[in-house]
């Protein structure tokens, strides 16, 4: 099972951030063979990559300040990507939004590992 994240890429129009990098190599990877533990940990990376996103729209919904200048809010963009990733990694860790648990019950009957 191979599956890209380039159209996601473009709706959200991200950078290419780690995240979507890691989640971009397990998703090519065959997943017909992995472990419980390793599908529950794809499906985390899955969450914690779309979570990261919808951070990502609502902080453009915040209207940002005239006065900053050009290399401070490089400065500030790049903290924020750091902040928004640790953020969604760690809401994944837990329960989360509950999508990485929906997405690995469908992937465990999907490849019959029940």
């Amino acid at each position: 099972m191979s599956l890209t994240i380039d159209g996601l890429n473009s709706i959200y129009d991200t950078k290419n951030s780690s995240s979507a990098n890691k989640l971009e190599d397990t998703l090519n990877t065959d997943l017909s063979k992995a472990t419980e533990d390793e599908l529950m940990e794809v499906c985390k990376d899955f969450e914690a990559y779309f979570t990261e996103q919808m951070f990502k729209a609502m902080q453009k919904m915040i209207p940002e300040s005239e006065s900053v200048s050009s290399s401070t809010r490089q400065l500030q963009d790049y903290y924020k990507e750091q902040m928004v990733q640790s953020f969604a990694e760690q809401s994944a860790q837990g329960e989360g939004l509950g999508l990485a648990q929906m997405l690995y019950e469908q992937m465990k009957r999907n490849y019959g590992l029940e």
